[in-house]
């Protein structure tokens, strides 16, 4: 089953979560090529769907980036300063992003599967 994916509000829920995460999707190509751009943070995560790689052209701040397989299991976890262009994941079809250093006060890792709640 192929799920359909709609720019609004969800919560992001894993394992080692305390409570639920707020997350933004961005489902279309104008909400996700505007992503975090033109803000100064971000109050939980954003999710880009369909994606595999970001930038961080005209960013103010550092991002947590967290690339997620099909099933929604984190591929790669990184951290990207402003100013850069990440590589494409080949096995990435999401892209978690959310303030540099959050994801590892969450608890998120590579292998973790997580679940999104529209």
């Amino acid at each position: 089953m192929v799920r359909r994916w709609h720019n609004a509000p969800a919560l992001l829920r894993f394992p080692d979560a305390v409570s639920p995460i707020p997350v933004e999707i961005a489902a279309t190509y104008a909400r996700r090529r505007r992503g975090l751009l033109g803000r100064d943070g971000i109050e939980g995560a954003m999710l880009l769907t369909p994606c595999n790689s970001v930038h961080t052209f005209r960013m103010r701040f550092p991002v947590d980036v967290a690339y997620l397989d099909r099933e929604l299991r984190v591929a790669a976890l990184h951290t990207v300063p402003p100013g850069r262009l990440t590589r494409p994941r080949l096995r990435a079809r999401h892209v978690l992003e959310s303030e540099a250093g959050t994801m590892t006060e969450w608890g998120l890792r590579v292998g973790v599967r997580v679940s999104i709640e529209q």
